[in-house]
């Protein structure tokens, strides 16, 4: 059992603040009836709802806080393929699945792609992003990446950039190549989350806020239980991510949060955009601790990073930010930063989504390890399809071992932590 927690609203982002609209739906209260029951309206939750009304089965979604509250709503905002351990799944599984990891690693592209158009979600949705090298071994890791676009007839735009090239694209000399990839890019998160609720919701999706489960009741028909009601379903989803505290005995020791934080400056104006930015690119760094940073839709410069393993907030994410910005940008010093925050993602030591069931009809989700807006929504038709009695995709993730840190929580923590000093110090060589 999971103890009730005090419902709350969305951190004071930028995303928050120039959401389209604040959902407003109902607290859970009475008896519901279902075939399946979501729990968790982030883009896991909110995807898989909107898959499965579409192939005909009556949903609810049952939210602790806001639709869009956790790191679906509050994140980079950068679209990029993979990070579902592909490497891992040809070491294990062999070269028989290739095609099939390719195509994984890129739909959630497609998926979001195809909803924006869909359903006229306005999110801010751009393609165009570069990873910036800033090591030798970064810029093999580039190669190799063309020699696999190539090798599958990659349909889009891209082109390895020379270091003499970079700062008319980024508006710096701080990395020494880059590699343009024109199928990635950036969107505004809290804003697709909440358009895809709407979608889910035309297609009879019944959603509700503001209520913390506090409980699954397993049986042939689970009961997802909260303070005040309940919804009885043919199958459950449990889509928490980093904030869930459900199926402890099943989960925990497997997914462990890590604090990620995002600054967001003032406006910055037509002239200093195009010298900084002029191709309105996502950009991520190549360390195992990296730095990300795009301009929104109004210009102002969204620059994040520096995971904190500890469990503890820094006093001030601004001061803990701007220095790595300034580096980069020092013309950027007395940019007046307008907006600061952070939240929890979910890390699984082997980078490989936390997918699976418990007694056969309450599936789990979690454990992105910072690619979630891409990952978040292949698992979600994962997921679908798994319900629907299609299990190729699925058994790839459920039959993976996965390693638990015993001893709790803080103790994996903390092992997590000395990894990522480890590839910290390693960035830093």
């Amino acid at each position: 059992m999971a103890a009730a927690i005090q419902p709350t609203e969305h951190v004071a982002s930028y995303y928050a603040a120039t959401a389209n609209e604040q959902t407003d739906y109902p607290i859970l209260r009475g008896s519901v009836s279902a075939d399946i029951c979501i729990v968790g309206a982030g883009f896991t939750g909110v995807a898989t709802a909107l898959n499965l009304a579409e192939r005909g089965y009556s949903v609810a979604v049952v939210e602790a806080n806001r639709v869009g509250w956790g790191a679906s709503g509050r994140n980079g905002g950068q679209l990029i393929a993979g990070g579902l351990g592909e490497s891992k799944f040809a070491a294990r599984y062999g070269d028989g699945i290739a095609d099939m990891l390719w195509e994984m690693h890129w739909r959630g592209n497609d998926i979001i792609c195809d909803r924006v158009k869909k359903h006229a979600i306005d999110c801010d949705l751009k393609f165009g992003y570069i990873e910036v090298a800033l090591r030798q071994r970064h810029i093999d890791d580039f190669h190799e990446q063309c020699e696999a676009f190539e090798r599958n007839d990659f349909p889009y735009e891209y082109r390895l950039v020379p270091r003499d090239e970079l700062p008319d694209i980024v508006g710096t000399s701080a990395y020494i190549g880059g590699l343009i990839n024109m199928r990635n890019g950036h969107l505004h998160p809290l804003n697709l989350c909440i358009g895809e609720a709407q979608a889910a919701e035309s297609l009879g999706v019944k959603f509700f806020e503001q209520s913390p489960v506090t409980r699954i009741e397993h049986g042939p028909r689970p009961r997802v239980v909260t303070v005040t009601g309940h919804v009885e379903a043919g199958t459950v989803v449990l889509a928490g991510n980093a904030y869930h505290a459900l199926e402890r005995k099943h989960l925990s020791g497997l997914t462990f949060p890590a604090g990620s934080y995002i600054i967001a400056t003032e406006p910055l104006g037509p002239a200093v955009t195009q010298r900084i930015n002029p191709q309105d690119l996502a950009v991520c760094d190549m360390n195992e601790v990296v730095d990300y940073y795009r301009m929104s839709a109004d210009g102002r410069l969204l620059f994040g990073g520096r995971c904190n393993y500890s469990g503890r907030d820094p006093s001030s994410i601004r001061k803990t930010l701007m220095p790595r910005m300034i580096k980069i940008y020092p013309e950027l010093a007395n940019a007046r930063i307008e907006y600061e925050w952070g939240g929890k993602i979910g890390i699984v030591v082997n980078r490989i989504p936390l997918l699976g069931r418990i007694n056969d009809n309450v599936y789990y989700s979690q454990g992105y390890s910072g690619h979630g807006v891409n990952g978040t929504h292949i698992a979600a038709e994962i997921i679908a399809d798994a319900i629907g009695g299609t299990l190729e995709r699925f058994d790839l993730f459920a039959k993976i071992n996965r390693f638990r840190v015993p001893l709790g929580q803080w103790f994996g923590n903390q092992m997590v932590a000395l990894g990522m000093i480890y590839y910290r110090l390693r960035d830093l060589m």
